[in-house]
């Protein structure tokens, strides 16, 4: 009875929520520049495409668990290490105006 209860109810929801982030991982490798991939040492733009393209399309289309899984490391080492180093690279997400001592309301270091 548990077993059939985490077939029809959890199963969908992870499968959901696998799509989503392979959504949002191919939105996001959209938007940087072909060449912040390159200076950041990464693989190019258009194999990070493809990979999560094609995890999309299998995790709408195909409900192959070791390919769904297989998607999910590849949108996992993305997010992780592939979008921090491309943005590292590109400029994006430094604040103008902070100090790596800032927090949320303001110096940790009391303002000296």
């Amino acid at each position: 009875m548990l077993m059939q209860g985490f077939n029809n109810e959890v199963l969908p929801l992870l499968g959901y929520a696998m799509l989503a982030l392979a959504v949002a991982a191919f939105v996001l490798a959209l938007l940087p520049r072909e060449d912040a991939y390159r200076a950041a040492n990464k693989q190019t733009k258009t194999f990070w495409l493809v990979i999560l393209g094609v995890t999309v399309v299998v995790d709408f289309f195909l409900a192959l668990l070791f390919l769904q899984i297989a998607g999910l490391v590849a949108t996992i080492v993305f997010f992780v290490d592939v979008r921090p180093a491309v943005r590292q690279v590109s400029g994006g997400g430094k604040r103008k105006g902070g100090s790596s001592s800032d927090g949320p309301y303001g110096p940790y270091n009391g303002g000296r």
